[in-house]
């Protein structure tokens, strides 16, 4: 039996979910179904992705193929054709959706700050400030903490730490000092 005359009993088989079946009809037939879907497409790979969906829909849908109306080639190359077809209405509107830029729209300033080297630098001072604010007790960092970043003045340092005024001065002034020397000492401008 030729390979033709069998493909009415193997799309039978395949209705089935007969994988050894699926393999002789995708053997018998592949050859001249990707075929069809180059010839629309004229692209190879997206040839072979039509060919692949094309089988899926054959796995799932076998049970509906009716001999009464089309040979099982022709139901086959329906199937592949309309993927194929599907796929160049897919790809014009994926074309017809992009824009293309113009050259202003490439002018776009650069930022000093993004660039990687600077970002490297930054991190690393970062590091060296963290390792310097470390060094420091916890009043000190804590009215550091509270006169850079809240704009504290001493009497309201002292007042949030609880702490005599001379003391939460000391602690600034002290903890000025200390961070001043070893930001210094780790190569760090002011």
């Amino acid at each position: 039996m030729s390979a033709a005359e069998d493909l009415p009993q193997l799309m039978s088989r395949v209705a089935l979910r007969d994988r050894v079946a699926f393999e002789r009809l995708y053997r018998a037939t592949c050859a001249h179904l990707l075929g069809v879907a180059f010839r629309i497409l004229n692209n190879r790979d997206r040839a072979e992705e039509v060919l692949q969906e094309a089988f899926m829909n054959v796995w799932h849908n076998a049970a509906g193929y009716n001999p009464a109306v089309a040979s099982p080639m022709t139901w086959l190359i329906n199937i592949v054709r309309n993927k194929a077809i599907d796929a160049v209405r897919s790809g014009k509107t994926e074309r017809s959706a992009t824009v293309a830029l113009d050259d202003e729209g490439m002018d776009v300033a650069a930022d000093d700050s993004l660039q990687p080297q600077q970002l490297l630098d930054d991190s690393l001072l970062k590091v060296k400030i963290d390792r310097c604010m470390g060094e420091l007790n916890a009043s000190q960092r804590q009215a550091l903490a509270l006169a850079y970043y809240r704009g504290m003045v001493h009497t309201d340092i002292a007042e949030a730490l609880n702490a005599p005024l001379g003391t939460a001065k000391a602690w600034v002034r002290r903890g000025l000092d200390k961070l001043k020397s070893c930001l210094e000492a780790a190569g760090v401008a002011a």
